[in-house]
């Protein structure tokens, strides 16, 4: 389908939930996702079945019959879900779909997200990387609208494999200051400051840097609260290719 030719046909494919999801919170979740079906030009044969499927998929069948706006904002979201589900698109497109729940209510929409996977192409916006890891099976990182990666999270881990790394955290030091101290020890290749006194040092790998590390903090009457060998995760590739000239050739979006 061309976006040019016949957008409006494009959308019948594409469900989409934004950050903020717009309900109508004196009906309740069946009158909304009715009302949804009829936007959809569902044919009113076939609506019940579709409403009773998305109330399946996205659990909502306690509250069905519910007043939209007394319900908690996680099941709201899972209404939001289920309204963009209502007329099976091929492609599902979510802004921030956990902002503001509460750590079960995440746990319920990652397991839901990960299940939609299974028949949906589903594009995942958000900032939560932790997220991004727990349900995503490929990683687009995009810096100043330009894609700058683009691949699984364990294949954009590796790209941060060839250097040893070492975690610390410092006291009383300010992040600036120890910043520019810390990139200055031998064998450090590289220094990322992940806030609360938490840096982690990109190291050569022939290099020994814990000694050093040591000596500049008894120096600087910085106390050395912890030091440990690096594990990259998504959030370190994420600074890295956001912060330096370690991105790959940026692909405007």
């Amino acid at each position: 389908i061309n976006a040019d030719d016949d957008p409006v046909a494009l959308r019948r494919h594409i469900g989409y939930l934004p950050e903020n999801v717009p309900l109508y919170g004196e009906m309740s979740v069946d009158e909304y996702l009715r009302s949804r079906s009829d936007l959809e030009e569902i044919p009113h044969r076939h609506q019940g079945a579709r409403v009773d499927d998305v109330v399946d998929r996205c659990l909502l069948g306690d509250v069905r019959r519910q007043v939209i706006g007394t319900l908690s904002k996680g099941f709201r979201q899972r209404v939001g879900l289920a309204g963009a589900l209502i007329h099976q698109p091929q492609v599902l497109i979510l802004d921030e779909p956990t902002v503001g729940l509460d750590p079960n209510q995440i746990i319920r929409i990652q397991e839901l997200l990960i299940e939609l996977g299974r028949d949906h192409t589903v594009l995942l916006s958000t900032h939560i990387l932790s997220e991004v890891e727990a349900v995503c099976d490929r990683v687009l990182i995009i810096n100043k609208g330009r894609i700058v990666a683009d691949g699984t999270p364990g294949g954009l881990r590796s790209r941060m494999a060839g250097h040893a790394t070492v975690d610390i955290v410092l006291k009383n030091a300010p992040e600036d200051g120890a910043l520019v101290a810390l990139e200055g020890l031998s064998g450090v290749l590289g220094v990322s400051a992940l806030g609360d006194g938490r840096f982690c040092l990109e190291c050569d790998e022939a290099g020994e840097p814990q000694e050093s590390i040591f000596r500049l903090a008894v120096e600087n009457d910085w106390p050395l609260l912890e030091m440990s060998p690096g594990k990259a995760s998504l959030e370190d590739v994420f600074v890295r290719l956001t912060t330096d000239e370690l991105a790959d050739p940026a692909e405007e979006v």
